[in-house]
Protein backbone atom coordinates (compact mmCIF):
# COMPACT_ATOMS: atom_id res chain seq x y z
CA UNK A 1 0.00 0.00 0.00
CA UNK A 2 1.32 3.71 -0.59
CA UNK A 3 0.39 6.64 1.24
CA UNK A 4 0.21 9.64 -0.81
CA UNK A 5 -1.07 12.74 1.23
CA UNK A 6 -2.76 14.88 -1.27
CA UNK A 7 -5.49 17.63 -0.52
CA UNK A 8 -8.57 18.69 -2.46
CA UNK A 9 -6.49 21.43 -4.08
CA UNK A 10 -3.92 19.05 -5.61
CA UNK A 11 -6.36 16.77 -7.44
CA UNK A 12 -6.40 17.72 -11.17
CA UNK A 13 -8.47 16.84 -14.23
CA UNK A 14 -7.74 13.98 -16.03
CA UNK A 15 -4.79 12.38 -13.79
CA UNK A 16 -5.30 8.94 -14.19
CA UNK A 17 -4.61 5.42 -12.46
CA UNK A 18 -4.45 2.38 -13.83
CA UNK A 19 -4.19 -1.29 -12.38
CA UNK A 20 -2.43 -4.26 -13.17
CA UNK A 21 -4.82 -7.61 -13.48
CA UNK A 22 -6.38 -9.76 -11.53
CA UNK A 23 -8.32 -12.97 -13.10
CA UNK A 24 -11.84 -14.06 -11.75
CA UNK A 25 -12.02 -17.31 -10.50
CA UNK A 26 -14.75 -19.79 -9.36
CA UNK A 27 -13.81 -19.64 -5.98
CA UNK A 28 -14.44 -15.74 -6.55
CA UNK A 29 -18.18 -16.45 -7.14
CA UNK A 30 -18.50 -19.19 -4.90
CA UNK A 31 -17.16 -17.04 -1.97
CA UNK A 32 -19.55 -13.79 -3.19
CA UNK A 33 -22.66 -16.30 -3.21
CA UNK A 34 -22.14 -17.15 -0.01
CA UNK A 35 -21.45 -13.59 1.84
CA UNK A 36 -24.45 -11.75 0.17
CA UNK A 37 -26.89 -14.81 -0.40
CA UNK A 38 -27.29 -14.60 -4.21
CA UNK A 39 -27.00 -18.01 -5.47
CA UNK A 40 -28.61 -17.52 -8.75
CA UNK A 41 -28.32 -20.01 -11.59
CA UNK A 42 -26.80 -17.50 -13.72
CA UNK A 43 -23.68 -17.51 -11.21
CA UNK A 44 -24.31 -21.43 -9.90
CA UNK A 45 -25.74 -23.70 -12.30
CA UNK A 46 -23.42 -24.45 -15.30
CA UNK A 47 -25.76 -26.73 -16.65
CA UNK A 48 -28.54 -24.43 -16.94
CA UNK A 49 -26.30 -21.62 -18.22
CA UNK A 50 -24.87 -23.95 -21.05
CA UNK A 51 -28.87 -23.32 -22.33
CA UNK A 52 -28.53 -19.67 -21.63
CA UNK A 53 -27.26 -17.36 -24.33
CA UNK A 54 -23.66 -16.47 -22.60
CA UNK A 55 -23.32 -20.06 -22.39
CA UNK A 56 -21.15 -20.58 -19.26
CA UNK A 57 -21.88 -18.82 -15.82
CA UNK A 58 -21.37 -15.18 -15.30
CA UNK A 59 -19.58 -13.28 -12.02
CA UNK A 60 -22.05 -11.58 -10.12
CA UNK A 61 -21.65 -7.43 -10.80
CA UNK A 62 -21.46 -6.65 -7.16
CA UNK A 63 -18.53 -8.75 -7.52
CA UNK A 64 -16.93 -7.26 -10.03
CA UNK A 65 -17.32 -4.23 -8.41
CA UNK A 66 -16.09 -5.47 -5.33
CA UNK A 67 -12.77 -6.08 -6.96
CA UNK A 68 -12.31 -3.52 -8.55
CA UNK A 69 -12.96 -0.94 -6.07
CA UNK A 70 -10.43 -3.30 -3.80
CA UNK A 71 -8.37 -2.81 -6.89
CA UNK A 72 -7.69 0.65 -6.81
CA UNK A 73 -7.24 0.48 -3.18
CA UNK A 74 -3.37 0.48 -2.36
CA UNK A 75 -3.49 3.97 -3.32
CA UNK A 76 -4.42 5.65 0.79
CA UNK A 77 -4.96 9.19 1.15
CA UNK A 78 -5.29 10.23 4.38
CA UNK A 79 -6.86 13.27 3.52
CA UNK A 80 -9.27 11.27 1.77
CA UNK A 81 -12.33 8.70 2.28
CA UNK A 82 -15.06 6.77 0.11
CA UNK A 83 -18.41 8.97 -0.61
CA UNK A 84 -20.22 6.39 -2.77
CA UNK A 85 -20.56 5.17 -6.09
CA UNK A 86 -23.14 6.64 -8.80
CA UNK A 87 -24.22 5.32 -11.94
CA UNK A 88 -22.87 2.11 -11.43
CA UNK A 89 -23.52 0.47 -14.46
CA UNK A 90 -22.50 -3.63 -15.54
CA UNK A 91 -22.21 -3.44 -19.43
CA UNK A 92 -20.76 -6.54 -20.60
CA UNK A 93 -20.70 -10.21 -18.46
CA UNK A 94 -17.56 -11.52 -17.27
CA UNK A 95 -16.84 -15.18 -17.27
CA UNK A 96 -14.58 -17.18 -15.07
CA UNK A 97 -11.08 -16.91 -16.11
CA UNK A 98 -11.66 -13.59 -17.32
CA UNK A 99 -8.82 -10.92 -16.38
CA UNK A 100 -10.30 -7.47 -15.41
CA UNK A 101 -8.09 -3.91 -14.87
CA UNK A 102 -9.53 -0.46 -13.73
CA UNK A 103 -8.96 2.15 -15.07
CA UNK A 104 -9.96 5.67 -12.67
CA UNK A 105 -9.65 9.43 -14.21
CA UNK A 106 -10.49 12.63 -12.06
CA UNK A 107 -13.59 13.72 -13.99
CA UNK A 108 -14.55 15.85 -11.25
CA UNK A 109 -14.02 18.61 -8.19
CA UNK A 110 -16.78 20.77 -6.31
CA UNK A 111 -17.64 22.30 -3.66
CA UNK A 112 -19.31 20.29 -0.41
CA UNK A 113 -22.55 22.48 0.07
CA UNK A 114 -22.24 20.56 4.00
CA UNK A 115 -19.09 20.79 4.94
CA UNK A 116 -16.92 23.86 3.93
CA UNK A 117 -13.21 22.26 5.09
CA UNK A 118 -13.91 19.64 2.30
CA UNK A 119 -14.59 18.74 -1.84
CA UNK A 120 -16.33 16.10 -3.65
CA UNK A 121 -13.79 14.67 -5.92
CA UNK A 122 -15.30 12.60 -8.62
CA UNK A 123 -13.37 9.72 -10.45
CA UNK A 124 -14.82 7.56 -13.59
CA UNK A 125 -14.33 4.27 -13.09
CA UNK A 126 -14.41 1.62 -16.09
CA UNK A 127 -13.17 -2.11 -15.58
CA UNK A 128 -12.02 -3.64 -18.49
CA UNK A 129 -11.65 -7.47 -19.43
CA UNK A 130 -8.35 -9.08 -21.09
CA UNK A 131 -9.87 -8.11 -24.76
CA UNK A 132 -10.41 -4.29 -23.57
CA UNK A 133 -13.75 -4.09 -23.52
CA UNK A 134 -15.49 -2.04 -21.08
CA UNK A 135 -17.50 -4.44 -18.75
CA UNK A 136 -18.46 -2.06 -15.70
CA UNK A 137 -18.88 1.92 -15.16
CA UNK A 138 -19.01 3.68 -12.58
CA UNK A 139 -18.28 7.54 -10.77
CA UNK A 140 -16.72 6.82 -7.22
CA UNK A 141 -17.01 9.91 -5.24
CA UNK A 142 -14.32 10.83 -2.75
CA UNK A 143 -14.71 13.20 0.53
CA UNK A 144 -11.28 15.26 0.20
CA UNK A 145 -10.13 17.87 3.04
CA UNK A 146 -8.83 21.06 2.07
CA UNK A 147 -5.55 22.47 2.50
CA UNK A 148 -6.76 25.10 5.37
Amino acid sequence: MKFRSVFFEEYEMGNQRITTGRTITEADIILHAGQTGDFHPHHMDEAWCNTQPFGRRIAHGTLVLSIAVGMTADDINPHAMSYGYDRVRFIRPVFIGDTIHVAATVCEKREDPKRPNHGIVVEAVEVRNQEHHVVLACNHLYLVEKDR
